[in-house]
């Protein structure tokens, strides 16, 4: 993987979805130890160093939602974020790595942000991605979260971070999922839905299986680790479940979904490590923004950091980077 100029990829296949098929997922077992044992030996069993970690590295970049979720947003602050995520890493790496153009997938803000979110990033073509659906909860009326979802499509947002209601999964209410995700699928119109299961408030591996096959059956272009708001957010036994079950659903349909884990990943390495992840179970075709992204804003300034020691030798002070 050479490092080379790169720029955001848009997935334009959508998943048209199937009819609610349980049997594709109710006989599911999950070998708990063994998918810890799996994920453990990842980042083992394959290392990447020199030119080769820094192409990783800017790879992961450009697979960046770049996301503010803070209760104090601002426009101003909406602004800082788009243009970091126009020009990610300071000039001096850029120009030590032969980069002319690097930005981030997406920007990631609050519905009543978008609009500022659009105006910012115009001309760069970086979409804008909104949570929606009463996010991080998820616990309003449906009627209520698909406006919300009408609200930042019609304001400029291109994805969707929908938020699952976690009861119908802990019930088994498959029925009641399905049809939420579809209606919030239908409301997305021409933007891409990307499905967060909140894992870790579904208490099993089984669940989690489940819980992702029948969003993609509802026409899931993505799935989600979590919000970043639950006590446990993206690990990689999680997602190594999340990821055959793409896997599964692809076999029967033919469709690619996307993956996106998010929160509770902070470094450089944990960047290494879910692309490992992906790179193993799906090949490369998911390490690019079109199928594969990271939830995870607070890694930016330690792969900026890392990218810099590659460049320069040295290692700045982390206040040197500026916070996503």
């Amino acid at each position: 993987m050479p490092v080379e100029a790169v720029q955001p990829v848009r997935n334009d296949q959508r998943n048209p979805g199937v009819p609610l098929q349980p049997d594709w997922f109710e006989q599911i077992a999950v070998n708990t130890p063994a998918a810890e044992r799996r994920a453990a030996t990842l980042v083992t069993r394959r290392t990447v160093k020199k030119q080769w970690q820094a192409a990783w590295l800017v790879n992961a970049v450009r697979c960046i939602d770049l996301t503010t979720l803070a209760g104090d947003d601002t426009e101003g602050r909406v602004r800082r974020l788009c243009a970091k995520a126009a020009r990610p890493l300071a000039d001096h790496i850029m120009e030590g790595l032969g980069l002319e153009r690097l930005s981030t997938a997406a920007v990631c803000v609050y519905p009543t942000m978008v609009a500022a979110a659009v105006r910012a990033l115009q001309g760069t073509g970086i979409p804008v991605a909104s949570v929606a659906t009463g996010f991080p909860a998820g616990l309003m009326p449906l009627n209520l979260r698909l406006a919300e979802i009408l609200y930042a499509v019609e304001h400029g947002a291109e994805e969707i971070d929908i938020v699952i209601t976690r009861a119908h999964v802990l019930d088994g209410n498959w029925q009641a999922l399905y049809d939420e995700v579809a209606a919030m699928r239908e409301a997305c119109g021409q933007a891409h839905l990307k499905a967060i299961l909140a894992t870790g408030d579904l208490k099993t591996l089984r669940n989690v299986y489940k819980a992702a096959m029948v969003a993609m059956q509802a026409g899931a272009d993505f799935i989600k680790t979590s919000t970043g708001k639950e006590g446990v957010n993206a690990t990689l036994p999680v997602s190594l479940v999340m990821v055959r079950a793409l896997r599964d659903y692809g076999e029967r349909t033919g469709c690619r979904i996307g993956f996106k884990p998010a929160g509770g990943m902070t470094s450089a390495k944990d960047a290494l490590a879910w692309q490992i992840l992906m790179k193993e179970e799906m090949g490369n075709d998911w390490l690019r923004p079109a199928l594969f992204r990271l939830g995870a804003s607070s890694m930016l300034a330690d792969i900026e950091r890392q990218l810099e020691h590659h460049v320069t030798g040295r290692y700045a002070a982390s206040s040197r980077h500026a916070l996503a």
